[in-house]
């Protein structure tokens, strides 16, 4: 599980990430509001921790942004801010928890433990539905009709980018970030034999959908009638 802490308070985030990391979790860390919207954009979390008083852009711009965006990626502020005004505000603005500090790690852990126990990934149903396809990301099960076949958590992550993002030109760095981290060293190349696991896969269950690749950029997703 991977997690994102939007937090310009250097120590704090610095010892939340090292607590969630003891949990097993991979943790991310950004200090300034508009880097935090810029990670999310570009990559694929779980859970995102934001305080609400962030540089560049406050924690309400970021996560009213980022909806904007289409990013559905569950929300947990973490902030100073506790009167009810601030929580209303909070929880408007499209978060899913609001947490005052100082806080308790457990108490915090526990609230993470509930968010993720709930149906659905980044707000939206598990079953994403393309063409003749049907995909659960939690499971890495792809089907067709009477047939089926279950992908690896890699094609996994790269078949739900592209079905997320239907009919789109999508950049290879975008795919790149999203798929092995914004600051992987990961070869250019193993996108590439990616995209030909996932033709494959897609060929095994006898689907229509075409992954087309757009000379220079990137790749896209097509759906043929």
């Amino acid at each position: 599980m991977r997690i994102l802490i939007i937090e310009d308070d250097k120590d704090l985030a610095q010892l939340t990430k090292l607590a969630l990391e003891k949990e097993n979790f991979t943790v991310d860390v950004c200090l300034d509001g508009a880097e935090g919207l810029y990670y999310m954009q570009e990559n694929m979390y779980d859970l995102v921790l934001l305080d609400r008083m962030l540089p560049s852009m406050d924690g309400a711009q970021v996560l009213k942004a980022a909806r904007a965006a289409h990013i559905f990626t569950p929300v947990i502020f973490l902030t100073a801010l506790g009167e009810l005004e601030d929580k209303v505000t909070g929880l408007n603005c499209g978060a899913d928890d609001y947490m005052v500090k100082p806080f308790a790690f457990e108490e915090l852990l526990a609230r993470i433990h509930s968010i993720m126990r709930r149906p659905g990934k980044w707000g939206e149903p598990n079953l994403l539905k393309l063409g003749d396809i049907a995909f659960d990301p939690e499971c890495g099960h792809l089907t067709r009709d009477t047939k089926e076949c279950t992908l690896s958590d890699r094609e996994s992550a790269l078949l739900e980018v592209f079905l997320r993002n239907p009919g789109q030109v999508l950049p290879r760095t975008l795919l790149l970030s999203r798929v092995w981290g914004l600051d992987s060293d990961v070869e250019d190349g193993n996108l590439d034999n990616y995209i030909h696991f996932l033709r494959r896969r897609l060929k095994s269950v006898g689907s229509t959908l075409v992954l087309k690749t757009v000379r220079g950029v990137g790749y896209q997703l097509q759906v043929y009638h």
